[in-house]
């Protein structure tokens, strides 16, 4: 548990508000509105209690690496929002619910934990998962909204498709009802120039860019998943519309027992 709550609020405060303030200069370089531009905070390595207060100040896009991760705390975000929502106008204020998005690999048995809670998927790698996520959806009676992960730096240590693949694959997934393609995602190397993460990102805006033109996607086809902690400005130069941040937003906040980002392979939203 966080012991000390106003002082992470503050925190949380000063960070978003130093992400946000990156955010608008970048969209001004680029002539942007910051407004077109959804921050997920991927909240992986930090308490319960410190997500709860980035939902007190008002910020719902979560996102989680990993789906029983995500299972569970949004499982105990919504029992503690419902409780608030019973006191709301007596003691307590209500609190908006969270917008999940599900940013890390996603394997196919896993897909049943992470539908019910999750607003976007962005790590489509597969046929196979499209349609687990497409027959899953059906059950639910809902359709999953997801983005293709593109692997365009050619890493092989990275998950996703290949360049070629992605107009292919979208043209399949355009058969299923249970799913909705909303657009690409991608994530760089780590050790990336800058010069290096434009290329990458401009890449990504070239596929997407070429699948818009030849239609191979439905109207809701208008997002690209791609900038990070130690990349979102040239992100934003690309044409990004959702970032994926941990590290910046949650700077002084990790949970000292969790493995730090630096630590991980996984790293989907830092």
């Amino acid at each position: 548990m966080v012991s000390n709550l106003p002082s992470v609020r503050r925190k949380l405060a000063e960070n978003f508000k130093r992400v946000r303030d990156r955010i608008e200069a970048a969209c001004s370089a680029a002539r942007r509105d910051p407004a077109d531009i959804t921050l997920v905070a991927v909240s992986k390595y930090v308490e319960i209690d410190v997500i709860r207060q980035v939902l007190e100040l008002g910020h719902v896009e979560l996102g989680e690496n990993r789906a029983q991760q995500l299972n569970q705390r949004a499982g105990m975000l919504h029992e503690f929002i419902e409780r608030r929502a019973v006191l709301a106008g007596k003691t307590e204020k209500a609190i908006p619910k969270p917008r999940w998005h599900m940013v890390g690999h996603l394997q196919r048995n896993k897909v049943k934990l992470v539908l019910p809670w999750a607003e976007m998927i962005h790590s489509i790698d597969s046929m196979r998962l499209a349609e687990e996520l497409h027959q899953q959806s059906i059950k639910l009676g809902r359709v999953a909204n997801l983005l293709l992960e593109v692997n365009v730096s050619e890493e092989r240590s990275k998950f996703g498709v290949a360049v070629g693949a992605a107009p292919h694959l979208a043209e399949q997934f355009a058969a299923w009802e249970g799913i909705r393609l909303c657009g690409l995602m991608t994530m760089l190397p780590v050790d990336a120039t800058p010069n290096e993460q434009r290329l990458y990102f401009d890449r990504l805006r070239d596929v997407f860019d070429d699948m818009v033109t030849d239609k191979v996607a439905g109207p809701e086809f208008k997002h690209m998943s791609m900038g990070m902690s130690n990349d979102f400005e040239a992100a934003i130069a690309s044409g990004s519309t959702i970032l994926r941040i941990g590290t910046a937003l949650f700077n002084g906040l990790y949970n000292p027992d969790a493995p730090q980002p630096e630590e991980t392979i996984d790293r989907a939203g830092v």
